[in-house]
């Protein structure tokens, strides 16, 4: 119980404190219910709508980790094609770089009419958002492999797929999963903006309620999206120890 209050109750107290401040503002008469709901009513929001919320929630996190998936995937698979030579890494790269660049917003209504409504392009948008973490820090994890590790490698007669697998791969978790991480929380904002334009989850919800005037279920709606892009985070942070644990066993 004194670790748990000692790793969460720090993150409460601003929390609880911003929403007494609000409601008091909002009582008060201060700062107008059109600009900044109660967040008593927003909690009712909450309560009364939960089965809709929970839908929703399960729609955009059940997206978001599927976007992640997929950078996973091809984060890694690019980063090795990227380490494979220096020829590779010039000519491709810099798209990578401009991948990353490229504003998701902008480019969401092309993914609609190109991939149509729903799930398949909110997933797509996750990857685009969430994939340049993955492939550069996994890139950068192959190319700070140990140079004399690797001469030994080849002294021992080991085949550059044996290297790759054996050597650079298990060298470069750390720092893949360090990618994961960073990637986690933008591949829940992915999935939120995809959902905006393709409609469904807690993107879809937020957009139909600011059409509505329902500032409350805006509020919610995003304090929920906020909650689970931590969830997401936080599972990433489980993952991750459990895998930087087992590679410190075997270092």
């Amino acid at each position: 119980m004194k670790n748990f209050l000692i790793q969460f109750l720090p993150p409460l107290i601003p929390f609880f404190l911003l929403v007494a401040i609000g409601e008091f503002l909002s009582q008060k008469g201060i700062v107008a219910p059109y600009i900044l709901p109660p967040p008593s009513e927003v909690f009712l929001s909450l309560v009364t709508d939960f089965q809709e919320y929970i839908q929703a929630c399960k729609e955009t996190l059940g997206a978001a980790l599927l976007g992640l998936l997929l950078s996973a995937v091809v984060g890694i698979a690019a980063a090795v094609m990227l380490s494979l030579s220096k020829w590779i890494e010039k000519s491709l790269y810099p798209y990578a770089t401009f991948f990353q660049t490229v504003p998701i917003v902008s480019i969401a209504p092309l993914l609609v009419i190109w991939f149509g409504f729903g799930l398949r392009t909110v997933v797509i948008s996750a990857f685009i958002v969430s994939i340049f973490p993955v492939l550069a820090n996994t890139f950068s994890g192959l190319r700070a492999t140990d140079p004399a590790l690797i001469d030994l490698f080849k002294l021992y007669g080991a085949s550059k797929l044996d290297i790759l697998l054996k050597l650079k791969l298990p060298y470069a978790v750390p720092h893949i999963m360090t990618g994961l991480k960073i990637s986690a929380g933008l591949a829940m904002i992915g999935a939120v903006i995809g959902e905006f334009i393709a409609g469904g989850g807690l993107g879809g919800v937020i957009d139909a309620s600011r059409t509505q005037q329902r500032l409350d279920k805006v509020f919610a709606a995003v304090l929920l999206a906020s909650f689970a892009g931590i969830l997401l985070v936080f599972l990433l942070n489980l993952i991750s120890k459990y895998f930087l644990h087992k590679w410190r066993e075997l270092r």
